[in-house]
């Protein structure tokens, strides 16, 4: 993928909902009554990721920024690049045991959907 500096708005904007959600919300969406254990798994840890995320985001917003004179180019990849780091320590963090939000979904929806 070639980097257009003059065109870098249109790579990172803070409008822009990112690919945890997207995933997330198209799997919500789906029927999950017929889903393997794996799956149901997977729609749980993308849930902890997502939420793992957007807590990650509001502690980032209470970090005063400087003012330093940083130019608008260079402020707009250093967001870029911050989005693109939370986003990934998200999806790391459910590895392993995570925050155990996954599991305990996981268990509620085999109840809700009986699949116990």
């Amino acid at each position: 993928m070639s980097l257009d500096i003059g065109n870098i708005s249109a790579l990172y904007n803070t409008n822009n909902v990112s690919e945890t959600t997207n995933k997330l919300e198209d799997t919500l969406k789906s029927d999950l009554s017929n889903a393997t254990d794996d799956e149901l798994m997977d729609v749980c840890k993308d849930f902890e990721a997502y939420f793992t995320e957007q807590m990650f985001k509001a502690m980032q917003k209470m970090i005063p920024e400087s003012e330093d004179d940083t130019s608008s180019y260079t402020k707009q990849m250093q967001d870029y690049y911050k989005e693109q780091m939370v986003q990934v320590m998200a999806e790391n963090s459910t590895e392993g045991q995570g925050l155990g939000i996954a599991q305990i979904l996981y268990e509620q929806m085999k109840r809700n959907y009986g699949l116990e």
